[in-house]
């Protein structure tokens, strides 16, 4: 068992799910690394290393603000599965749908998530700013989160069209976050959040600058958001 996620799991939930979602999280660490030597998932290949880089960084917002409570999570830029397996494992009461854009990569984490026995996750291939203009989707979930996916402002127009008024979107970042903050004033004017918290407490501990970065939904994302495929990132508002 990976000790440091099961400490930290012991944090946040009852001994036996803790345990459960630490088998199981071992279990997806183990898959991914397999996975990697033919699909090109993750830089980190050491074990211990990616149990505390990949999966303790994902469960960062357990107990962060808006996330205890949420009923429904879509993660945008999934790539390995990362935050939204190691979420899922530990949150079997919550739905998830994990999002890429390659096509490759969404196969392979179903692939995992159903090794796992996680019933809680739905796959999606899509772009966010495609799959973000569906009723299905738009303005539907209580969270959404991303990580080591764009630069804040360019991440805000992925992310903030998903996220219900009154809901979070918590993105995961390295130790540029203040700048990305800054950069992201005018984004966040205009789509609808509000900066609320961040935290870093876990990394911190593991002498890593990481930040995790809660931005509150405070009133509706105007229509013609996000623009179409290609353009967020081009020209960040």
């Amino acid at each position: 068992m990976m000790q440091s996620v099961y400490n930290y799991l012991l944090t946040c939930r009852e001994e036996p799910a803790a345990a459960k979602a630490a088998e199981q999280l071992e279990l997806y660490r183990d898959l991914v690394l397999e996975y990697n030597h033919s699909v090109n998932l993750t830089a980190i290949t050491d074990s211990e290393e990616f149990a505390v880089k990949n999966i303790l960084d994902s469960l960062t917002c357990l107990n962060g603000p808006g996330f205890p409570d949420a009923e429904t999570v879509i993660d945008i830029g999934t790539g390995a599965g990362l935050p939204g397996i190691p979420l899922a494992a530990a949150c079997p009461e919550k739905r998830f749908v994990l999002m890429d854009s390659l096509a490759k990569r969404v196969k392979i984490v179903r692939e995992i998530a159903d090794s796992m026995g996680l019933d809680n996750v739905e796959t999606v291939h899509a772009r966010a700013e495609d799959l973000a203009r569906e009723k299905k989707y738009r303005e539907s979930f209580d969270v959404c989160v991303s990580r080591a996916v764009s630069r804040l402002p360019v991440l805000c127009e992925y992310c903030l069209p998903f996220v219900k008024v009154g809901g979070v979107f918590i993105s995961y970042k390295g130790s540029a976050f203040r700048e990305e903050i800054a950069e992201s004033a005018n984004a966040l004017g205009i789509l609808g959040g509000k900066v609320a918290g961040i935290e870093d407490a876990v990394m911190a501990d593991y002498g890593m600058e990481h930040a995790v970065i809660y931005i509150n939904k405070i009133k509706k994302t105007p229509d013609i958001y996000p623009r179409k495929a290609g353009t967020p990132a081009k020209k960040p508002i």
